[in-house]
């Protein structure tokens, strides 16, 4: 016999996503500084596991877990570089008003995302939620230069990242489980 069940490759990504999330927004909140912790994670967790969760996503005809796995992985890859080219010498470094845009750009995008998850369960509606307001004070703090609003930028993003975790933690469970052990906010439909 044959079993044609695709493993479910969400929590992968929303785990490579939700932990380097907080990697990053520890730093944010002024409790580390930037290390190689933040840019490896970067790199290999929050870049590559979610660009291969993303990857997976298309094999199982998930447009949506495709294109947010995949375009988030790219984000951390993206973040990664524009860290680092300027070490290597291969790009200046960008200026925080620079680096603001382009967090305005990925809280519109992450804004649309969101009304994707609205037939989806409540858990992922908070995590991209709470990560579109992220990009917004992420960006606004950048823009106008506000070491307050990058440090509550930081505390909201360690939310944000808790939850993605928690939903990669209760998609596991409730799958090994066969049950809803953990909830997750099913939305019923009519």
């Amino acid at each position: 016999m044959h079993n044609n069940k695709l493993a479910n490759p969400g929590p992968l990504g929303l785990m490579g996503f939700g932990m380097t999330t907080i990697l990053l927004n520890l730093h944010n909140a002024g409790f580390f500084p930037l290390t190689s912790v933040v840019l490896s994670m970067g790199i290999f967790f929050g870049g590559l596991a979610q660009i291969l969760a993303g990857l997976l996503e298309y094999k199982k005809g998930n447009t949506f877990g495709l294109t947010a796995f995949t375009a988030y992985g790219c984000f951390w890859l993206s973040l990664v570089g524009m860290l680092l080219l300027p070490s290597l010498g291969l790009a200046a470094p960008t200026d925080a008003v620079f680096l603001g845009v382009w967090l305005a750009l990925w809280g519109i995008f992450t804004l649309f995302m969101f009304f994707g998850t609205l037939q989806a369960n409540r858990a992922l509606q908070f995590v991209f939620a709470s990560l579109t307001l992220l990009f917004a004070l992420l960006a606004t703090g950048n823009i106008s230069g506000s070491e307050r609003i990058l440090t509550l930028a930081g505390f909201e993003g360690i939310i944000c990242g808790a939850s993605a975790i928690y939903l990669t933690v209760a998609e596991v469970i409730n799958e090994q489980l066969a049950r809803k052990a953990l909830p997750i906010g099913e939305v019923t439909r009519a």
